[in-house]
């Protein structure tokens, strides 16, 4: 095993004789006959490929003499030199209370705390800001509608600082990536001349820790252009977070021995339930008989009766594969150790403290950790991202996928009768599109399940059997033809159901005064209808806003006024509340607005508080600014929202849209005195 560790390239070896005249954690130095010194810098703390840690630990001191190719330092999984992949444990071969049924190990807790089998694992996350369509993206600790919670552990340039502890969630590099900005407003323009770049629109792109995992921050390495780094074409700046992580070794994590007896821990069990030796020492670890005989491995058998041996006379023994020792000598030793020929002994119960009926094959074993970790595997999801195709959830834990529930567990359960699991399982847990909506909606507010409705995968079956030239009719029991609604129409049915809407609704602007001119608007919506289907993209769920009687008296008294000269002293009054203004019908419980919609609402202000509070630059006229007179505004702006909202796309079932964007988006419900 010494050639195997110094084959491996990961130790530190002496390239020329000599004396060690300084060594420290990151560097050993060793001056040669000649009087040269030859530095040898360790590595600490590094990634490997796995995601393990590689580190170098010096096994010299100051004033050694050292021979060409002698070992100056250990790397990872060696010890004095020697490869060093596991650790010897004390183990018993007996079943116990069926946990180690099927290979399965039960280990002790002593392990855990002395952290006999702990590892450290290194992930590495990058994130990269290019230059886009709409301007370059910007890593930056000003990121919109984030709480000063989430940048407290940000440096000054929007990258967590080293030592930081994150969740999943947390952010480790701020990032915000240009939207796509429409023709700017007079007043949006007067903002942006006050405000400078501060008010220019940006999206929140930032990198955060995924789902699941966890750690401390312990390097970060940050590459630029301007620094003279090669990077990709487009990318400006990179940076890459490097978070650690401690693993103690627990239940699900995998175990292995020399000898092909692998294994999964199913318990551990504190060291006083742990079956223990005559002389009151408690075994580590607990293995199944059954897993030698059928495999026929019996190296194993025989490590653990050689290795019981050695522990107790002190010997180090190295057996080559095909010229080890004997079996009479493995007896010999045993016998020289004061055990008995067989190596058996009778072992007492953790917890009764009585004596077990037969007597039990222990000894020493060597018995690694593998990287096939629980921590790695486990994953759990509730709602999430649906196949476009199929509407099932997606696969695997990247992408936040369900569990696979396939033909042959369908049998299962069939096999059993379980008739309403099989129904979940196959239409609101799965594709049926609005059943699992209206499930949400009833688990929320505490209402019975309703009856699951079609899944998409039949409606998906009836398309390509059209595709087929065949036309297919669902009949019910009666044989009454059941309508098969494409998924578009049930959507929008559903919506209207359960009091929802999927389009926005239409802006209302602030009633003006004079009817006179509303009447003369009304003729222009006339002449060219807006109509907001062609705009609305499926981007979620959100919350009707019907005009009730409340609201509106007369619905021809609403003006969609598509003008923009506000007069700001009279149609917006300073005392006029934005949450009072926006239609309150919205209900702010169920309401998530997407991020890619969310705005901040409470640093609005009216224009006449705004003049007041604001300090003006004396080179801008406001006037100027105000009584430039455009393009009526929504007419402009009707391409690029239906161009944004097609490139948001769907993001979730539930996402609601409840938002106020300017000033247009308020309304006044209070009936204003014409003048006269």
């Amino acid at each position: 095993e010494y050639r195997a560790a110094l084959d491996s390239g990961v130790l530190v070896v002496a390239k020329n004789p000599g004396r060690v005249v300084r060594v420290s954690a990151s560097e050993i130095a060793v001056e040669t006959p000649s009087g040269q010194r030859d530095i040898y810098k360790l590595k600490k703390f590094a990634r490997s490929n796995q995601g393990t840690c590689f580190n170098q630990i010096p096994v010299v001191s100051k004033g050694q003499v050292v021979e060409k190719g002698g070992i100056l330092a250990d790397g990872p999984a060696t010890h004095m030199g020697e490869l060093a992949l596991g650790r010897n444990v004390l183990v018993a071969y007996m079943p116990w209370h069926g946990y180690n049924y099927e290979d399965a190990i039960l280990i002790s807790r002593e392990l855990v705390e002395e952290d006999v089998y702990t590892s450290i694992h290194i992930e590495e996350y990058e994130c990269d800001a290019r230059d886009t369509k709409l301007g370059p993206e910007e890593i930056t600790k000003d990121i919109p509608n984030v709480s000063e919670a989430q940048l407290k552990d940000l440096d000054e340039r929007g990258i967590i600082r080293i030592g930081a502890e994150v969740r999943s969630g947390d952010i480790l590099v701020g990032k915000v990536t240009p939207k796509g900005e429409t023709e700017l407003t007079a007043e949006e323009r007067l903002l942006r001349a006050i405000f400078g770049e501060k008010a220019r629109e940006v999206r929140d792109n930032s990198l955060k820790v995924p789902h699941g995992e966890s750690g401390i921050v312990v390097d970060v390495k940050v590459f630029s252009r301007e620094a003279g780094d090669e990077l990709p074409p487009g990318v400006n700046e990179l940076v890459r977070v490097y978070v650690a992580q401690k693993r103690k070794i627990s239940e699900g994590d995998k175990m292995a021995g020399r000898h092909g007896n692998k294994g999964v821990v199913a318990k551990i069990l504190p060291r006083e339930d742990m079956p223990f030796l005559p002389d009151g020492t408690p075994v580590q670890i607990v293995l199944t008989p059954l897993g030698v005989p059928s495999r026929m491995n019996l190296g194993q058998i025989f490590e653990c009766h050689l290795g019981y041996a050695a522990k107790l006379l002190g010997l180090r023994i190295a057996t080559p594969v095909f010229d080890g020792i004997q079996e009479d000598e493995v007896k010999d030793l045993l016998e020289q150790a004061g055990l008995p020929r067989e190596g058996k002994v009778y072992l007492r119960d953790g917890r009764a403290g009585e004596v077990f009926d037969s007597p039990v094959t222990v000894g020493y074993v060597y018995m690694l950790k593998l990287l096939h970790l629980v921590d790695d595997k486990v994953h759990a999801r509730s709602t999430g991202p649906y196949s476009l195709v199929t509407q099932q959830p997606l696969g695997g834990k990247a992408q936040m996928g369900g569990q696979r529930f396939g033909e042959m567990e369908v049998w299962a359960l069939e096999a059993y009768g379980a008739a309403y699991t099989l129904q979940e399982m196959l239409t609101v847990k799965s594709d049926d599109v609005t059943g699992r909506v209206r499930t949400y909606e009833a688990i929320v507010k505490g209402q019975n399940i309703p009856e699951p409705g079609v899944p998409e995968s039949f409606k998906v079956l009836l398309k390509e059997l059209q595709s087929l030239a065949l036309d297919v009719k669902v009949l019910d029991e009666e044989g009454n033809e059941i309508e098969i609604k494409e998924l578009d129409e049930e959507v929008q049915e559903t919506a209207r159901e359960l009091d929802l809407m999927i389009e926005p609704e239409p802006r209302r602007r602030a009633r003006r005064a004079h009817r006179e001119a509303a009447d003369e608007d009304e003729d222009e919506d006339e002449e060219k209808p807006f109509e907001y289907e062609e705009t609305a993209a499926s981007d979620g769920w959100s919350q009707e806003t019907d005009d009730t009687e409340a609201d509106v008296e007369d619905t021809e008294e609403i003006d969609i006024d598509l003008d923009l000269d506000i007069d700001v002293d009279e149609d917006v009054d300073e005392d006029v509340d934005i949450d009072d203004a926006v239609d309150t019908d919205v209900d702010d419980e169920d309401a998530v607005v997407s991020e890619d919609e969310e705005e901040v609402e409470e640093g609005r202000m009216t224009f006449d508080r705004l003049f007041r509070e604001v300090p003006v630059p004396e080179d801008i006229d406001i006037s100027e600014l105000l009584e430039e007179d455009e393009e009526p505004a929504r007419k402009r702006k009707k391409p690029q929202r239906a161009k944004r909202r097609a490139r948001l796309g769907p993001l979730d079932d539930y996402q609601r849209l409840g938002r106020v964007r300017s000033i247009r988006d308020l309304e006044d419900f209070e009936d204003d005195e014409p003048e006269s």
